[in-house]
């Protein structure tokens, strides 16, 4: 069963990943617009910068408020963050890529929308990822 303080910080996370997503999202959506590319290999790239730079909102709002890490920040922890992220981004990206390029936009769905829809699936599996890695790897205190 998972204990009081686990659930809670899940919570938390949860909180942190719609925000994070939110400005993923957005990121992403802007380049999109800004480059006319809804898939193929460059919408790898597109998905890379967006989820960076929502990551690293994500370290400091984890770091200090979910898992109360009030340590300073070190290159160690900093860099398995790093790393589960880089897995996590793996997931996402293949997911997206593999849904805005392998399968065809169903029921008539803009490409835009298609893409959006493969990073919310996205974002499903790599969420748990990292949820799981950052609890037990990185601010495993």
């Amino acid at each position: 069963m998972l204990s009081k303080k686990t659930i809670n910080q899940f919570s938390k996370f949860i909180v942190i990943g719609l925000m994070n997503t939110a400005i993923d999202f957005a990121i992403l959506n802007s380049l999109m617009w800004w480059t006319g590319i809804y898939s193929g290999a460059s919408i790898i790239l597109l998905n890379i910068v967006s989820f960076s730079i929502a990551v690293f909102n994500s370290y400091f709002w984890n770091k200090y408020w979910t898992f109360k890490d009030l340590d300073k920040v070190e290159a160690k922890e900093f860099s398995q963050f790093i790393l589960v992220t880089l897995i996590g981004l793996a997931i996402n990206s293949s997911i997206v890529y593999g849904i805005t390029t392998l399968v065809s936009p169903m029921f008539g769905i803009s490409p835009e929308l298609w893409a959006n829809l493969a990073k919310v699936a996205a974002t499903g599996f790599s969420l748990i990822w990292n949820f799981i890695g950052y609890k037990f790897i990185v601010f495993n205190r």
